[in-house]
């Protein structure tokens, strides 16, 4: 089958180091372009500014191929990003969604000329790429006008999104987790031992389906590690609650161990971005006498 057959050889860093040519077919990112653009309730009255680069999953899947698929306008302010000029881009065109990653939208939002640009059009967009600060998807809903603002979560190797909020989920949901997971599309949350754990706890994120990359590009090794019996190994750390939405509580190797207490990065950043003059922030560990491993930010 046709469609079965790559299309795109995406490098992405994935889980570590060297970079991996996760292999797409025209049936993962075509599927899943639809599927995302869906989320959102897009249709061919919908106009997207896209400020994310195109060589990224991001611009390629989550911004063109969803507008192509519902006859959606796309709308590219510049060749990099720049803050006002995606800003006037969305006045002047009066777009009706944005696209970006939490650093962007806090530089939009941080702009001086911020107050300038007339965004009412906007409705919805997508906000993903890295952990989404809850504070700054308020910002994003109140000062932005995006009421109806999603956050996809996913991977290169997954097409990449497997969670989506939906424009009509509660705002609590929509800033606290990233969805649920997309149509045809499983998941799984094992311990380190590949059991499923109960809802609630922490674990690995695995996803199955037709999203699933036909692997590395030239390396068998490294696609058997990250995919098994069809399951692909995020390297995430998650939990599901019992209406299936999906919080991203750091990454596996991520977690730090202070004085044997376990340390998830993301739940301090998020505590830190309350702060209002706290703009970004990035929580690591570094090694420590007295235990082991202390907490940097």
């Amino acid at each position: 089958c046709l469609c079965a057959e790559p299309i795109n050889i995406q490098f992405t860093s994935g889980t570590t180091g060297n970079p991996k040519g996760a292999t797409l077919t025209h049936r993962n990112v075509v599927n899943n372009g639809r599927f995302i653009a869906m989320a959102m309730d897009f249709s061919e009255q919908d106009s997207l500014c896209i400020p994310v680069p195109l060589y990224h999953c991001f611009g390629m899947v989550l911004a063109v191929l969803a507008s192509v698929s519902t006859g959606a306008a796309m709308v590219f302010p510049g060749e990099v990003f720049d803050p006002a000029a995606t800003l006037a881009a969305v006045a002047q065109e009066r777009c009706t969604a944005l696209h970006g990653v939490p650093t962007m939208f806090i530089a939009e939002l941080a702009h001086p000329r911020f107050a300038e640009f007339d965004l009412s059009s906007l409705r919805t967009g997508i906000m993903a790429g890295s952990p989404c600060p809850i504070e700054t998807m308020k910002q994003v809903v109140s000062r932005m006008n995006m009421r109806e603002v999603t956050i996809a979560y996913g991977m290169t190797e997954t097409s990449p999104v497997s969670f989506q909020s939906a424009t009509g989920d509660p705002l609590d949901r929509r800033t606290t987790t990233v969805g649920r997971v997309q149509p045809h599309l499983e998941c799984k949350i094992v311990d380190a031992d590949g059991n499923v754990v109960p809802l609630g706890e922490k674990g690995e994120l695995c996803t199955r389906g037709y999203s699933v990359m036909t692997g590395y590009w030239g390396d068998e090794q490294r696609t058997r590690e990250a995919v098994v019996d069809g399951w692909m190994h995020t390297g995430d750390l998650a939990t599901l609650d019992a209406e299936g939405y999906c919080n991203i509580v750091g990454r596996v190797k991520d977690m730090l161990i202070r004085g044997g207490e376990n340390v998830y990065p993301r739940e301090i950043e998020e505590f830190l971005f309350r702060h209002p003059k706290v703009q970004s922030v990035q929580v690591f560990g570094v090694p420590d006498v007295k235990y082991g491993e202390e907490v940097c930010a």
